[in-house]
């Protein structure tokens, strides 16, 4: 079943995060997920949540999800993200009818 990674993402060093950014796709790719959506205008239709970055990812599987996040090399450049932004990333399950 498809899965996704969403992630809310606020950027307080950018020049740290955007070698997150330039090294982040290959091991996405690696693991099979695309990106659906990464940055752009959010327009908040309804209710309070205030999201500042979105990304969101689409995998194979919640295990491909799962794969790129324990993958070494992908836990080697994670605290650039970590480091220099707050961030919120769920897995979820997409619709199947």
């Amino acid at each position: 079943m498809t899965a996704y990674i969403i992630a809310d993402i606020r950027v307080l060093e950018p020049e740290g995060y955007q070698d997150y950014v330039r090294q982040a796709p290959a091991f996405v790719a690696k693991h099979g997920g695309t990106y659906l959506v990464r940055g752009g205008d959010v327009e908040v239709a309804e209710g309070d949540w205030q999201p500042n970055r979105l990304v969101i990812l689409r995998f194979p599987s919640a295990d491909s999800a799962r794969a790129l996040l324990e993958d070494p090399g992908y836990r080697e450049i994670a605290p650039l993200r970590q480091d220099n932004t707050q961030s919120n990333l769920v897995i979820v399950d997409g619709y199947h009818a």
